[in-house]
Formats: C-alpha cells, structure tokens, sequence
C-alpha cells in the first residue's frame, strides 16, 4: 500500500499540508481533489520523494520515503503537473532515455520502448522532437514514462489535462485496467473523472482533508441527491406546486427553469419517504397533467465540492479571526493597572 502518516509541510511561515493521513491499497484508484492552492500537488511531490515532508512520512510499499527513499522511489511511477519532459529529444529517445535509468538494457530497453509508444498511441510523433508536440501529445509522453516500467505504485497529478475527449477516455480505460494490479493515487480538477474512473476521493480544503469517501457516498451529500425533478408542459406553475405539496412524503418544491414550452420542477422528500416519485407521478396523471420527463436525482459532485471547501475556507478564516483578536486583546495595556498609577 501506499501510507501517509501526518504529513505536514512549510514554506516558510505558510502551512501548505496539514496532518494530512491516508492509505490507499493495490486495488484502488484515489481521486485526490481541491481548489487552487488546497495543497494538492504539493502532497503528490511529498508521496514520491520529490521534497521533504516538514513533520511526518510517507511509506511505498514497506519502504519509507525518508530513511530508504530509492527502494520506495522505485516502485513508484509519476506523471507530475505540467508533464515535463525533454524539449530536444525525441519521443523516442526520450522513453528510451526513461526505460535505460529505469533498469532496462539492450533488447529489453528497446521492448519496453517500442511497446510503451504503441501503448500509448505515440507511433505517429514517436521521432519528433518533444518541443514541437501539442499539449496533449506532451502529456501523452509524460503519462507513458510513468507506466513504462510497469510500477506497482502510480502518482498520476492531471493525467488527462490538455487531452482532447477521445485522447482522455483512452488514458481512462488504461487506467481503469491496470488498477486491479497498482494502487493509483489521481489528482484532478475534473470531477467527472473522478466519478468516472476513481473507486474513492479525498477532498482537500486549505491544507486538511474534509472528506474521504467513494464517489457514491459523495453523491449522497448532495442537496439534491434523492430529489425528483420533472417536467410538464407550461402551465401555472403556482397550481403545480400547491398539486406537488399535498402529495403526502413531500418535504418541499422548488421551481426551476421556465422555457417557453415547459416548466421545470425539483421535489425534495421527507426522509426516508418510500416510492415517492410513484406517489408523484400517479396524483399528477389523476389530475390529468401531462409529464414530459420525470427523474430521480443521484446528487452532484460539484454540488458537494463547492459545500464542503467553502466551509472549510469559512472555518479557516473563523480561526484566524479568532486568533488575531485574542492576539490584539494580549497587547491591550491593562486599563486597571494604569488607573491605579494615575495620581490622586
């Protein structure tokens, strides 16, 4: 597995990863999210040894990152932001370049090169200079030296970044199918490949971790997650709504969008209230409304990432208040013990 424990990093007086603790197993692809700033890539360079935590350790493996860092290093493949490379090789000589400090000589190193090109879908630029590639062909090579060695660890940060549609589902799938034999840790920004590809996310706000749970369970958090959203044909929608609330199991109504054909509405339901989309659709068939679409909301990703980052950030900027007034309220002059010195 791959084990973070208490992982705290500095820069200067800025705490960039606080007490960060995690493991992932072989098996299982993480999805490592937050905003700008969160502390992601600083935690991806942190797993793979490329800087020093400033409290805690890292362990690949069985290898700690600190005390046996080559052995815990080489079981790791990284695809780190930006994917950089070599500008002046080319994508030849530079996978070659990789399979060589990877370990690989002679008729092997050339296997593993040519098979990685092919892998990766590399064999029309495979003699072009890195320089000259598109951002997508460059991420492309980065993410093939990552593999090239088969690692049984990969720290992937942006893995589809710059890929066009077809380009990101092709590196998905070979994500997807070499998981049952790696633990993968994946840092994105995109939500739906995390829900598309990761079997867990942790989401990071201001350094902590605010949540570690699968995409399913993440869903759930949502507003909207169990809420029924339909659509009828325009009508008064004040009607619809005094209709939706009289059917019993319903919490409240919210309107949506109202197009010119049709009007939209979100029904929320009272906990642990059963079939009521059933309940719903019946009462308006027996009103005769008729219903375009009607279904039943898994909740949204983005919904849930924007709530819990923002309390995370409103919590953070609760703590230093605090700690700047308690700061100020220390270096108020003792009003008591001026007046006592004041002369009669």
């Amino acid at each position: 597995m791959i084990e973070l424990r208490n992982i705290t990093k500095y820069f200067g007086a800025k705490k960039a990863v606080d007490t960060i603790s995690f493991a992932v197993e072989k098996g299982e692809i993480l999805g490592f999210l937050g905003p700008n700033a969160a502390g992601k890539s600083t935690t991806m360079r942190i797993i793979t040894g490329y800087i020093p935590p400033s409290r805690g350790t890292v362990v690949i493996g069985g290898n700690d990152i600190l005390t046996d860092s080559l052995s815990a290093r080489g079981k790791i493949g990284y695809l780190p932001e930006n994917a950089p490379a070599y500008p002046d090789m080319t994508v030849y000589a530079f996978l070659d370049f990789c399979a060589q400090i990877r370990g690989f000589s002679g008729k092997d190193r050339k296997t593993k090169t040519e098979e990685i090109i092919d892998r990766c879908f590399l064999n029309s630029v495979k003699h072009q200079a890195i320089s000259t590639l598109s951002k997508g062909y460059k991420q492309r090579v980065c993410f093939a030296q990552s593999i090239i060695h088969d690692p049984e660890y990969l720290i992937l940060d942006e893995p589809t970044d710059g890929l066009d549609p077809n380009q990101k589902h092709e590196v998905r799938m070979m994500i997807r199918n070499m998981a049952a034999e790696k633990a993968i840790i994946l840092s994105t920004h995109i939500l739906d490949e995390m829900d598309a590809v990761c079997t867990r996310a942790i989401i990071i706000a201001n350094g902590r971790i605010v949540v570690d749970e699968t995409p399913e369970n993440l869903r759930k958090k949502s507003p909207s997650h169990g809420a029924i959203t339909l659509e009828i044909p325009k009508g008064n929608p004040k009607k619809l709504i005094a209709c939706l609330k009289s059917i019993a199991g319903t919490k409240s109504v919210e309107s949506l969008t109202t197009e010119d054909q049709s009007l939209r509405v979100r029904v929320f339901p009272e906990p642990g209230s059963d079939a009521i989309a059933e309940k719903i659709l019946s009462e308006l068939i027996k009103k005769r409304y008729r219903v375009k679409s009607i279904f039943v909301e898994q909740g949204h990703l983005d919904e849930v990432f924007r709530m819990l980052t923002t309390e995370a950030s409103m919590e953070q900027d609760i703590d230093f208040k605090k700690k700047r007034l308690s700061k100020r309220l220390r270096n108020l002059p003792d009003l008591r013990s001026q007046r006592l010195k004041q002369p009669e």
